[in-house]
């Protein structure tokens, strides 16, 4: 073989290298992607419980009666905010 031969030899080789890694790099992409979706599901599942798990401690402070000072505070804000959002949205449907 000549030189050229080998050399045509040796890029076809590289090439042929560089495109199987290419398709494996895509296939890991794919994979990789899929996991991430998952994950954020994963995530927004876990906020969506944390609170549910927040609102039950609060519920149970209050039926409990066991407040300070602060989380009575906490709670009239929380109340407040409540009855803010109502009105706005009444406020809404009136027009």
């Amino acid at each position: 073989m000549s030189d050229l031969e080998v050399q045509l030899k040796r890029i076809q080789d590289k090439l042929q290298q560089v495109l199987k890694d290419h398709s494996a790099l895509q296939k890991e992409n794919l994979r990789l992607k899929e996991e991430l979706d998952k994950n954020r599901t994963h995530s927004f599942t876990n906020q969506q419980t944390i609170e549910d798990l927040k609102q039950q401690v609060d519920v149970l402070k209050i039926t409990s009666g066991d407040w300070d000072h602060n989380d009575k505070k906490e709670f009239e804000k929380r109340i407040n905010s409540y009855i803010k959002e109502i009105d706005r949205c009444i406020a809404l449907l009136s027009e």
